[in-house]
């Protein structure tokens, strides 16, 4: 186990003045303090074509991935789009898989123009979880961000507490083994068991 964490942060916005990537880097200035190494991904930093499982991975996404991977957690932002994360999110999540993501803990953060964040949010907590990332229950929804954040700062109190907490737990949990694929996922093997054999005399 590395004594200490490594926390990246991946941010899905192309747009030059991103809320997404301000407030994520508050989350890793909050991991840092607490004795984390940091690192912003950011996808406009990456020349990643369309994920083509046909074509060879480009070395762009190969190093990408490999960040991911080495990181004991990794906080994921995207801006709300059309009630959803936006497509240069959703790319770099498709190159990724098990490998990357697989127990690993995860951190949540949207941003909103003006509308909700909450179907974003929960879309992104689904295919995190579909690699069998270990989730953080705590998420950052930034609705109305432009009244929120300016000039490289969060303005609203509540929110930087929040920002603040996401990093601050991605440090916390980052070394938590959570037991995400168990087999039996919950189900009472006796009661299956039994279930099975009635369904069998019925036959």
């Amino acid at each position: 186990m590395n004594a200490t964490p490594v926390v990246v942060a991946l941010s899905g916005s192309m747009r030059d003045g991103s809320y997404t990537r301000v407030a994520l880097k508050h989350v890793l200035d909050a991991a840092e303090e607490r004795g984390a190494e940091t690192e912003l991904l950011d996808v406009r930093e990456y020349d990643l074509p369309v994920f083509d499982p046909d074509e060879d991975e480009p070395p762009e996404a190969t190093e990408l991935k490999r960040k991911i991977r080495e990181a004991d957690s990794v906080i994921l932002g995207s801006p709300v789009y059309h009630g959803s994360y936006s497509s240069a999110f959703r790319n770099v999540h498709d190159y990724c898989g098990f490998d990357e993501y697989e127990d690993t803990t995860v951190g949540l953060l949207a941003t909103a123009g003006g509308g909700s964040f909450a179907s974003t949010l929960d879309h992104m907590r689904i295919t995190a979880r579909g690699v069998h990332a270990w989730v953080l229950p705590h998420q950052v929804g930034i609705r109305s961000a432009r009244n929120k954040i300016e000039d490289g700062e969060i303005i609203d109190e509540d929110i930087e507490e929040r920002v603040r907490k996401l990093g601050q737990q991605a440090v916390e949990y980052a070394f938590i083994d959570p037991d995400v694929t168990a087999p039996d996922a919950g189900v009472d093997e006796e009661r299956a068991d039994a279930e099975q054999a009635e369904a069998d005399a019925d036959d």
